[in-house]
């Protein structure tokens, strides 16, 4: 593969992202509160962070568990406090009761990062269909990438899904990067790769020692070899 394989790391304080960037991380996924699977972080941590690596980092917009919006206003907010901390790229997305995207929602807080990057994350996992959600983001601004593992059990369950989206890279709602997370693990990455997929996103994997304790350089390291095949 001639391009690099991206590598994001999901990064709770400082410590964590000075070790990612040390293992050979590419970008960040700035968040906190794993338990409810990453809310929005601190403005104090998204600015300490950005004074303390040089690696794009992705400022997550959630604010509470589940896949709704909830308070939009709230959202907007936070994403302007993340902007004035220096955030430069998002981590957003939202589905209405019946599983498809909230397009109101998604509207407003993307509307705030006037023109920044963000990816849409594993709510994607959980739409009713995610065919349809892709064409209706088709050209949305900013919207560059999709974390997703395929299904909402994991990459185990959603390898397929991955494998067939990855072959219809062209087509109207495909032309997203797929960053691929979510219960990954080092030995789905050669099939991964093979399918021409370039961009892995891992948390727990980088953390040897649990969420509980902190990102390893290490472990990065490995995955990066990894993808360096």
């Amino acid at each position: 593969m001639s391009k690099r394989a991206v590598l994001e790391v999901i990064a709770l304080d400082v410590e964590d992202a000075v070790a990612a960037q040390a293992g050979g991380a590419d970008r960040l996924e700035l968040v906190t509160d794993m338990a409810a699977d990453g809310l929005t972080p601190s403005a104090a941590t998204v600015a300490g962070i950005r004074a303390a690596v040089d690696i794009p980092a992705r400022v997550m917009l959630r604010l509470a568990d589940g896949f709704a919006a909830g308070d939009v206003e709230r959202l907007v907010a936070a994403a302007c406090a993340m902007r004035e901390a220096g955030a430069e790229e998002f981590v957003l997305g939202f589905l209405d009761a019946g599983g498809a995207v909230d397009l109101g929602a998604v509207e407003r807080v993307a509307g705030v990062l006037e023109g920044c990057r963000w990816t849409f994350h594993r709510a994607i996992d959980r739409a009713a269909d995610r065919d349809a959600l892709r064409k209706r983001l088709a050209d949305f601004p900013g919207l560059d990438t999709y974390l997703t593992a395929g299904a909402a059990e994991g990459v185990d369950a959603g390898m397929p899904t991955l494998l067939a989206e990855a072959g219809r890279r062209g087509e109207p709602g495909y032309g997203q990067r797929l960053l691929v997370g979510g219960g990954l693990r080092l030995e789905h990455v050669p099939l991964l790769l093979k399918a021409g997929i370039d961009a892995f996103h891992i948390g727990g994997a980088a953390r040897p020692g649990g969420w509980g304790g902190p990102v390893s350089a290490e472990a990065v390291a490995e995955w990066r070899r990894v993808l360096e095949g």
